[in-house]
C-alpha cells in the first residue's frame, strides 16, 4: 500500500490544481469550461492506485482528477485546458476530452460505458491479463446506453470495473428528483456483484477497491464499486444551487484531504504541501508561457 504521505500528495496536488484553475479561469486563461474534482479527490486516488501496466482507464467531464491520480503532469493538464500545443492532446481536447497512454475521457455523460465494456472484451479476447475502469456519476445513471452496456458487459464476461461517483447531484438536480429505486440494484439487476461505501476516506476506499480489483483480475467478469461522495465546488464555475451551509459542513466532516492529513506529522504535512505548492505554480506558469498550436496542426486535426 502506499504511504500515507504518497496518498495525500497525490489528494493534494489535485486539490490545489483544481483551486489554482477556479482561481484563474476569471482571467480568461483557459477557454471552453470546466469540472473540477474538489472533494471527491479520494476517489480517483483510492482507486487508480491498483492499476497495473496496461489497464485502461476511462473517464467522464470531471476528468482532471482521475487524469492526475492516472500520472499525468499538471504542466500538460494545465496546458491543454489553455489550448497550447504542450497540453496532454496538443491543446485540442480541453478540459473534458483527455487521451494519454491508456487514459481516455469524454464529456458526453454515459458514452464511454460501451466504449470501455468493448475495449475490456477485447483485450479478454486477445488473452490479456489487462481491465478497464470507469468512472461514472450519478447523472450518467439516467442514460439508457449506460443499461445497454451492464447487460451486454454481464452477458459476455467484460472485465471492466464501473466506479460510480455518487455526488448526490447532477448538475443542480439532486439525485432523489433524477432516480427512482437504489444505484446498487440497477448492478444487481444485471447479476453485477457491487459493493457501496459512504466515505471520503481514502485508506477506506483504497481497501475496497483492493478487493474488487483482485476479484475482477481473478473472475474477469464485471464488478462495481459504488462511492457516496461529496462534490465541495459547483457542477462547473457558478452553478451551485446548494445550501452553502451544507457543503460547508461537508467540509468540516467529510474532506479527504483533512482525514488523510491527521494521519501525518504536521511538519511533514507542511513541507509536502508547500513542494506541491511550488510544483503546481511552476506547471501553471510555463504552460501559460507554452505555444499555441500552429496554424498547420489546427487545419490538420480538422481534417482527421
Amino acid at each position: 500500500m502506499p504511504t500515507h504521505a504518497a496518498l495525500y500528495r497525490q489528494l493534494y496536488t489535485i486539490r490545489r490544481f483544481e483551486e489554482t484553475l477556479l482561481e484563474a479561469f476569471p482571467s480568461g486563461a483557459f477557454y471552453g469550461t470546466t469540472h473540477t474534482y474538489i472533494g471527491q479527490e479520494a476517489n480517483a486516488v483510492g482507486v487508480l492506485a491498483h492499476l497495473q501496466p496496461g489497464d485502461i482507464v476511462f473517464s467522464n467531464h470531471r476528468c482532471h482528477g482521475h487524469f492526475l491520480a492516472y500520472g499525468g503532469e499538471p504542466h500538460g493538464l494545465f496546458a491543454e485546458l489553455m489550448g497550447k500545443a504542450t497540453g496532454v492532446c496538443a491543446g485540442l481536447g480541453g478540459s473534458q476530452h483527455l487521451h494519454w497512454k491508456d487514459f481516455y475521457s469524454n464529456g458526453v455523460l454515459g458514452s464511454t460505458a460501451p466504449i470501455a465494456v468493448g475495449t475490456a472484451l477485447a483485450e479478454k479476447e486477445k488473452g490479456s491479463p489487462a481491465i478497464c475502469v470507469l468512472f461514472l456519476g450519478d447523472g450518467a445513471m439516467g442514460e439508457g446506453v449506460v443499461y445497454e452496456s451492464l447487460n451486454l458487459a454481464a452477458l459476455w464476461g467484460a472485465p471492466v470495473l464501473f466506479v460510480v461517483e455518487n455526488n448526490h447531484i447532477a448538475q443542480t438536480t439532486p439525485t432523489e428528483l433524477a432516480l427512482a429505486g437504489s444505484l446498487a440494484a440497477r448492478f444487481a439487476a444485471f447479476g453485477i456483484p457491487v459493493n457501496e461505501l459512504d466515505s471520503n476516506d481514502v485508506d477506506v476506499i483504497y481497501a475496497a477497491a483492493a478487493s474488487e480489483f483482485a476479484a475482477l483480475r481473478h473472475t474477469a467478469a464485471p464488478r462495481a464499486l459504488i462511492l457516496n461522495t461529496t462534490r465541495f465546488g459547483p457542477h462547473s464555475k457558478g452553478d451551485d444551487t446548494r445550501d452553502p451551509a451544507l457543503v460547508a459542513s461537508w467540509r468540516a466532516t467529510r474532506d479527504p484531504l483533512t482525514l488523510q492529513a491527521a494521519r501525518l506529522e504536521p511538519a511533514a504535512r507542511q513541507a509536502l504541501e508547500s513542494a506541491v505548492d511550488a510544483e503546481i505554480a511552476r506547471a501553471y506558469a510555463q504552460a501559460e508561457a507554452d505555444p499555441l498550436p500552429s496554424l498547420p496542426a489546427l487545419t490538420q486535426a480538422g481534417r482527421q
